[in-house]
């Protein structure tokens, strides 16, 4: 699980399938509004309080996202200053409004480039060309929005091999990165930098 503070009454946090399988949870349990559930986001809470200094009480905004191969991006945002004057909370009180929101894209994070040239090599060989190719912060990102022909989870156990899961969104890295490759992105690599050396 990571934390991340994204200002003074909103914080990011990033949690992998692995994570909730250790909790005992799985995707489909955060549809639900289970006792379970609410023991995640309590915890999760706790956490953000210990490591950020992330006080929640009374009201708050969850919004969950998930994404097909990384895990969950949750946003909790603290109603600090919603209360009515002279109204109080018990310590141990929140009031969670969850929002949940699916994504069907692979979204995967390597930290060089030879990484995604070899990657590359794997994925053209089964017929997966595209995808979008970004550099954000000394690292590449890989966004794959199409559909794939191969087993999700087969695809997700290859890009593993050369990367890790994006812990950022999408949106933020095309916002603030640099678009290397718009589309075809494992085909075009493979043709520049594997074939080439092939045809030597």
């Amino acid at each position: 699980m990571r934390l991340e503070r994204l200002n003074y009454n909103k914080i990011k946090i990033f949690l992998t399938f692995d994570d909730l399988i250790e909790r005992g949870l799985t995707k489909e349990d955060l549809m639900s509004d289970s006792l379970k559930v609410h023991q995640l986001f309590r915890d999760m809470i706790e956490e953000a309080s210990t490591e950020l200094g992330f006080e929640a009480d009374g009201s708050i905004a969850v919004e969950v996202y998930s994404l097909q191969a990384q895990g969950m991006v949750i946003i909790v945002t603290n109603s600090i200053g919603e209360k009515e004057d002279g109204e109080e909370f018990l310590d141990d009180y929140i009031e969670m409004q969850v929002t949940l929101d699916e994504s069907k894209d692979i979204f995967y994070q390597f930290h060089t480039f030879e990484d995604v040239i070899q990657l590359s090599s794997r994925l053209f060989e089964l017929s997966i060309a595209g995808g979008r190719l970004y550099s954000f912060n000394n690292q590449f990102y890989l966004l794959l929005e199409e559909d794939i022909s191969m087993n999700t989870d087969n695809l997700i156990a290859i890009l593993a091999e050369f990367g890790n899961p994006a812990t950022i969104t999408k949106y933020r890295v095309h916002e603030y990165g640099k678009i290397i490759l718009t589309e075809y992105a494992m085909r075009d690599i493979y043709k520049y930098f594997i074939k080439k050396k092939k045809d030597l």
